[in-house]
């Protein structure tokens, strides 16, 4: 569990994040969502330690990351997987290798541990064989799936997702959300995803955490979201056409 409690975050005189207040639950995938500049990605930030809070405490299962040092603070890191927007993989790095970096950095298992962990997380999200490829030898798709099986290397506890589904398809959209949402009940994961993509949300969110203006303005789960009333979530839900349908259809 992660717990944020009363969080203020300003850049000189504009006040991006406001008494932030939000619990994200274990075994679940918790959403954040808002529009561009609504102070999503600067709470994600301030979470992981990228950015300092002005003021409020951030808790991992109850230890205060916002006390700790740098070397108490590593610790945690750890602990943490990240699945970046762009991927993120290194282009001269192979797939295995890609996989392998964070053990390497991070962990002292043997060469031949780590690749039998590197072929387990790449079977874990079908990737098996793929080893010896390159970045650009494979989809967009299947980079985001080596992605993944980089971010679940050190067997995380916490694992973050930012625009998981940016730039891909819809039909490879939904695998990416039936994958993240698999391995955050198999491995029992506190996962947060920061996401524009109201369909992954309905596909993958368990609990969801609409931003805006740096405020906290509302929190439920995808059932609640659909027929919530407020004026501000409705607005940027219902902004796609396929939502409007999925409104219509609820009615």
């Amino acid at each position: 569990m992660i717990e944020i409690k009363g969080v203020n975050k300003s850049f000189g005189t504009q006040h991006v994040l406001n008494d932030i207040n939000v619990v994200f639950e274990t075994g679940k995938v918790n959403f954040i969502i808002g529009r561009s500049g609504s102070g999503k990605s600067v709470m994600t930030k301030c979470v992981v330690g990228l950015l300092e809070v002005d003021t409020g405490e951030v808790l991992f299962n109850d230890r205060n990351f916002t006390k700790m040092n740098t070397r108490e603070r590593k610790s945690i890191r750890q602990e943490i997987g990240m699945l970046f927007q762009g991927s993120a993989l290194f282009d001269s790095l192979t797939v295995e290798e890609n996989v392998k970096f964070p053990l390497t950095m991070f962990s002292n298992m043997t060469a031949k541990e780590m690749t039998a962990r590197v072929n387990f997380c790449l079977e874990r999200v079908e990737l098996t064989g793929s080893n010896s490829k390159f970045p650009s030898e494979i989809s967009g798709g299947m980079q985001k799936r080596v992605g993944i099986a980089r971010a679940i290397a050190m067997n995380p506890k916490y694992l973050f997702c930012d625009e998981p589904n940016s730039g891909l398809d819809p039909q490879t959209s939904i695998v990416i959300d039936k994958l993240i949402k698999e391995i955050t009940y198999e491995y029992n994961m506190t996962t947060v995803v920061v996401s524009h993509d109201m369909n992954s949300v309905i596909e993958a969110g368990d609990r969801i955490n609409f931003v805006n203006e740096g405020h906290i303005w509302w929190k439920g789960d995808k059932a609640e979201i659909l027929r919530s009333s407020n004026n501000e979530l409705n607005e940027f839900v219902y902004a796609s056409e396929f939502m409007r349908v999925v409104k219509e259809n609820i009615r």
